[in-house]
């Protein structure tokens, strides 16, 4: 029942920015819902809701309330963020209204697949979530975003057709037609391991698209590249860890079918290589900040699929680097979103000597870069070194010399570029008028909880993520 009300309030509160007249309603419509969301993360934990099921489809698991947690914690900033950027880009009413509804809308639809506990719902929530974004990536109503939303539409729409024949193979082992997670995993050993692996492979195929690893990494970079800033903070994360959740989960039933399980690993280490190799390479070659962000979005969660495939301490490491990940480049898009009205622009050949301009959003962008390029006390260190040394244990030299080879690569990349937007000289105009400090600091929240996550730990951080990770 407390799910229930939770979707029908919050949809009600997601379409009534369209039934209002001013945007000063919109945003007052959008801080109701923040607060909704707020209040039932309280109430999961007031009364007692940890680990129940919920309509028979859902679960407050761990790892739905420790996502949960955090994609409010970014909705907030970007609803935030989102009001001064459509007033600076001077939007029509109607498009204010619609951006508000869709992007309340895909919280709604990225929640459900958090606390999913069926896969087929699963399955469900995340092409929900692609029609959201989608209205959110045409927004600006230019051709290259038509262009975008619709390669998004129809890359996301193959890779979900790909996993549901991946869902069809695995419900060959269900008992009953009973499709949640618990009743596949006490079953799924007696399957047939051929059906399995096809079906694992198609179904992290097909999710790669939300997750934004190979190979269907390519829509989330067009997508972050068209949608305005805000939203694709909101996309490059919340969304992204929906597609992360969805493949751990499937992960997480495969554990207990011990012949497939390897195998399975073999291939999240191999999509997690390429995936790393291919933000390596087009971090050198982009000319766009938005899709520079979003290619680190791809390296960073190629290691995160490396750290599943390795398992054991690596397999914690990989859900810590997604949580401070999340922190990390959230803040990161909104400090490129203030930029973008301050230069008019994106194009990193063009643009520069904001530490001048700046300074607040030039240190925030800075630091923001040090901590995701893992330097201490950056929190993605402490998961980076966690995931090297259980590789070293289990005598892969090979991973790791292409890994710290692959990285080098990301870090002059990504650090030139930083320098180059700080330092050097900016051949665009420059508004001055349009530098918005405030919105600076606020952005530089996200990071500064990342970076304390980077010194110490909370005990119910750590108690979460184990139990995430607990396979028996």
């Amino acid at each position: 029942m407390a799910m229930l009300i939770y979707i029908i309030v919050s949809l009600v509160l997601a379409v009534a920015p369209l039934l209002v007249r001013t945007e000063r309603a919109s945003n007052i419509v959008s801080s109701l819902f923040f607060l909704v969301q707020v209040a039932s993360i309280a109430l999961i934990f007031i009364l007692g809701l940890h680990d129940s099921v919920m309509l028979s489809i859902f679960r407050a698991d761990s790892m739905a309330i420790l996502f949960h947690i955090l994609m409010t914690a970014v909705l907030g900033f970007a609803l935030l963020h989102s009001s001064s950027y459509l007033h600076a880009e001077k939007v029509t009413t109607r498009s204010y209204k619609a951006y508000y509804t869709l992007l309340m809308l895909l919280a709604v639809a990225i929640t459900c697949v958090y606390y999913s506990d069926n896969v087929a719902m699963t399955w469900v929530f995340l092409e929900a979530t692609t029609i959201c974004s989608a209205g959110i990536i045409y927004h600006r109503e230019f051709e290259q975003s038509l262009e975008a939303t619709w390669k998004y539409i129809f890359v996301c729409s193959t890779g979900i057709a790909m996993a549901y024949l991946g869902i069809l193979l695995l419900s060959t082992v269900a008992e009953h037609g009973a499709l949640d997670y618990a009743s596949l995993k006490a079953v799924i050993e007696s399957g047939n391991p051929l059906y399995l692996k096809v079906a694992f492979l198609l179904i992290v195929v097909g999710y790669s698209c939300k997750m934004e690893i190979f190979p269907l990494y390519t829509v989330g970079v067009d997508a972050n590249y068209a949608a305005p800033a805000p939203a694709s903070a909101f996309i490059s994360t919340a969304l992204v860890n929906a597609g992360f959740v969805s493949i751990m989960r499937i992960y997480t039933l495969y554990a207990s079918a011990a012949e497939v399980f390897v195998w399975a690993r073999h291939v999240l280490i191999l999509i997690g290589v390429l995936s790393l190799a291919v933000g390596a390479m087009f971090l050198r070659r982009t000319n766009n900040y938005k899709r520079f962000l979003s290619y680190s979005t791809v390296e960073n969660m190629g290691i995160v699929a490396i750290g599943m495939g390795i398992g054991g301490v690596a397999l914690w490491a990989a859900v810590f680097h997604v949580v401070c990940h999340t922190l990390v480049k959230s803040s990161m898009f909104f400090q490129v979103g203030i930029m973008r009205h301050v230069y008019d622009s994106y194009s990193i050949n063009r643009i520069g000597n904001y530490m001048s301009i700046n300074r607040v959003g030039a240190v925030g962008f800075i630091l923001g870069t040090l901590v995701l390029l893992a330097f201490p006390p950056s929190p993605l260190f402490l998961s980076e070194i966690m995931i090297f040394s259980e590789i070293v244990s289990e005598g892969s030299w090979w991973l790791l010399v292409i890994m710290l080879l692959l990285m080098c690569v990301v870090i002059y990349s990504i650090w030139s570029r930083t320098l180059r937007l700080g330092y050097h000289s900016s051949q665009d105009e420059i508004h001055l008028s349009a530098v918005n400090r405030r919105l600076s600091y606020s952005a530089a929240v996200l990071l500064a909880i990342a970076i304390v996550l980077g010194l110490w730990q909370p005990e119910v951080l750590k108690s979460a993520i184990d139990q995430i990770i607990n396979l028996n």
